[in-house]
């Protein structure tokens, strides 16, 4: 009888090395770059709420010719949320 050879298939453990290793590098440039964007986006969402706060402070010293120190008043004359 003639012997039947297994053909054995998978991966070896140096390809899955080689794989894990440039996973792990792309993930240590991605990471770095998402925290620059999630930064930016925050500061400008800063930017954007401080420029909506000094919109009502003007629109309230239009009407009570005085600024105010009382964050609820600007939101409750406007209907804004700063």
């Amino acid at each position: 009888m003639a012997k039947v050879e297994k053909k054995q298939t998978g991966f070896t453990l140096i390809e899955m090395m080689i794989v894990i290793a440039i996973i792990s590098i792309l993930a240590a440039i991605a990471i770095p770059e998402f925290a620059k964007y999630r930064e930016s986006s925050q500061d400008a969402a800063a930017k954007s709420a401080l420029r909506n706060l000094a919109v009502a402070q003007e629109n309230y010293y239009y009407f009570n010719n005085t600024y105010t120190v009382d964050r609820g008043l600007l939101t409750s004359m406007n209907g804004w949320t700063v």
